[in-house]
């Protein structure tokens, strides 16, 4: 994308403009800005996600100040801080953490248009929806509900004043969501580059179909087929703690299958031999110490990191947030949160007031429980998506788990709200109870000693809570110190293992491209041919593009599933002598192309590439034994 404005515009994957990325360009400009600033390196690709990481936490404190005070928004803030899955994914290109943003970016604008009944405001808190839905499209439109309760309950305006609004600002969305996608398609599809992962090589289609409801009901595009770990009965009864992530590449969201437990992706812009940071990579770096098995040092049972492949989420349903996939990576505070839901409200409710009628307080509790309650549903019952999603999560859990703790301090002003305080230290001292038993639960397979660390630690704050009421405030620190201790470690992982990765978790990570392939290449390659070598899927290619600056072609796209190009076109590049290398990969789908290249392109020896030395096995691992390099003729 930095290579040309054509590139940039479409958000093309690789420098010829054959396939383009499988999201909108938004969150890649602000990458592509920071690689002309700073020159293309893995840091430099990653800088935007890291700031947009940071200045979500500052909107959450922003968001909460106002209404519950310094204390709530600081709690908040430093919940958002140590979720893992925030840290890891924004430690990465992935468009998460930079979606995350924006969606918090339009919230806190909803709320300043409310308090000082600016409509204006209104339509560019709905529009900045728009600029997310050009980040991760249909996943931006998950806080609408917050956003539609909050102002129809917030709002001091007349009805037909609200409903104006509403009516614009749903305007607005639709015209900012639009505006990039129907650029695209009211063009000819000759002139950009097929739209990958899309049926039609529309972005409306790839919109609301492979990045809409093919989400919640699976993947019915490319192969028809369904990936492992995806949404499955299967997957549901795996003991994994997350699916192995690799390093990512410039562009790239996903690998199209699942590397091998403890392999890797190749990292961009680094070195062979190095990750992002520069850590050696002649050995796996965990998130946490190992045994040779892969599992790591303590674990009573069960598999270590690995999975089902990288879209493993567990079984669908009303536990799905609380199981193996993804409870490690969002779901620690999420009881807390749910008392602290239940609490907050209580705790604003105002007596001389009819029960509909809301005040300030209660209007935020609703808009964070109108984020918390319809993504949290969404990611329970949907098919189709990997576990770094679920930083969706993330803003509202902090905010009402911070809640929970603040709201358990409010002290009864009259005999007629003693009661009230007695049920908000109810549900104080429940939602950290279960939090405590939950997070020992999760850490258990881990490390049993700090179950029992969480579990005694936090019995005995509460106990001494009650035993000695005034230092309840110390003991209460102490309490949510306690259930701060697994989190932070998760949190850290990906720092501790100098990972970057393709599927950001607390997993593994380190990888190499094969430099005798691309110096085998070069050589065989002349002046006349556009691409270094075609393959089926972009996380093969992503790799040599890096570190080479060649175009690959990838006439599948990111999963290997795409139709980019007819054979017909293939076999005029061929003879132009525009592609004389083809590589396939085990898990190539099988279409009309592959068939023609395995019937007439001619075996390249491993040994002539490198494939007899020590490569990793799966995607990117040019020069396996389950992968073959093919010469193409141009007489065929």
């Amino acid at each position: 994308m930095s290579k040309s404005w054509h590139n940039f515009w479409y958000a093309s994957f690789d420098p010829a403009g054959f396939i383009t990325v499988d999201k909108p360009p938004v969150a890649l400009w602000f990458m592509v800005i920071c690689v002309k600033i700073f020159g293309l390196h893995g840091w430099s690709i990653v800088l935007s996600s890291v700031l947009f990481g940071i200045g979500s936490v500052y909107l959450i404190y922003k968001m909460v100040k106002p209404t519950f005070g310094p204390l709530t928004a600081r709690i908040a803030a430093f919940f958002m801080t140590i979720t893992p899955i925030v840290v890891a994914d924004s430690r990465t290109n992935n468009m998460d953490a930079t979606l995350v943003f924006f969606l918090l970016l339009a919230g806190w604008v909803l709320q300043r248009a409310v308090r000082k009944r600016r409509g204006w405001l209104v339509l560019v808190s709905f529009a900045l929806v728009g600029v997310a839905f050009n980040i991760k499209m249909l996943q931006a439109y998950m806080v609408l509900p917050a956003m539609y309760l909050y102002y129809s309950v917030a709002s001091r305006q007349n009805w037909k004043r609200v409903l104006t609004q509403t009516v614009l600002a749903t305007l607005a969305l639709a015209v900012v969501s639009l505006s990039w996608p129907l650029a695209v398609d009211s063009t000819s599809k000759s002139t950009h580059p097929y739209i990958g992962s899309s049926s039609t090589n529309s972005v409306l289609n790839l919109a609301f179909g492979y990045n809409g409801t093919q989400r919640l009901f699976g993947q019915t595009t490319g192969t028809g087929g369904t990936f492992s770990g995806m949404g499955t009965k299967a997957s549901g009864k795996t003991k994994t703690g997350a699916p192995t992530g690799g390093t990512k590449q410039g562009g790239m969201k996903k690998p199209a299958g699942g590397a091998p437990t403890g392999q890797a992706k190749p990292t961009s812009g680094m070195k062979k031999g190095t990750t992002n940071g520069g850590k050696p990579s002649g050995k796996s770096l965990s998130s946490m110490p190992r045994t040779t098995k892969g599992r790591p040092t303590g674990m009573k049972g069960g598999a270590g990191q690995g999975g089902n492949g990288i879209f493993n989420v567990g079984t669908a349903g009303v536990t799905r947030l609380f199981q193996t996939a993804l409870r490690r990576q969002i779901s620690w505070f999420l009881p807390l949160a749910l008392f602290g839901m239940v609490a907050a409200y209580l705790a604003a409710y105002d007596r001389k007031k009819k029960w509909w009628q809301t005040n300030r307080k209660q209007q935020d509790v609703l808009y964070w429980a109108g984020w918390l309650i319809p993504v949290g549903a969404f990611f329970s019952v949907a098919n189709f998506f990997h576990p770094y999603y679920t930083i969706m999560l993330a803003p509202p859990l902090a905010v009402l788990a911070a809640l929970a703790i603040t709201s358990g301090l409010k002290k009864a002003t009259s005999k007629r709200d003693d009661k009230r305080a007695r049920w908000l230290r109810y549900l104080l001292f429940m939602g950290l109870g279960t939090t405590a038993c939950l997070q020992s639960y999760y850490v258990w397979a881990y490390y049993p000693w700090l179950s029992l660390v969480i579990l005694i630690l936090t019995a005995v704050a509460l106990v001494m809570m009650t035993l000695i009421p005034a230092k309840e405030r110390l003991f209460l620190t102490l309490g949510v110190g306690f259930l701060c201790l697994a989190p932070g470690f998760w949190a850290l992982t990906p720092t501790i293992s100098g990972e970057s990765a393709a599927v950001p978790t607390t997993g593994l990570g380190t990888g190499t491209v094969n430099t005798q392939l691309i110096k085998y290449l070069k050589q065989h390659n002349d002046k006349s041919t556009t691409y270094l070598f075609a393959t089926t899927d972009s996380n093969t290619a992503a790799p040599y593009i890096i570190k080479t600056g060649q175009a690959v072609m990838t006439i599948g796209g990111y999963n290997g599933t795409d139709n980019a190009i007819s054979l017909k076109k293939f076999k005029q590049l061929v003879k132009d002598g525009k592609v004389k290398y083809f590589y396939i990969s085990s898990h190539t789908n099988n279409n009309a192309l592959v068939k023609w290249v395995k019937k007439y392109g001619t075996k390249v020896s491993a040994s002539a590439y490198g494939g007899t030395s020590s490569q990793t096995k799966g995607v990117g691992a040019m020069g396996s034994t389950n992968a073959t390099l093919y010469r193409l003729s141009a007489s065929k």
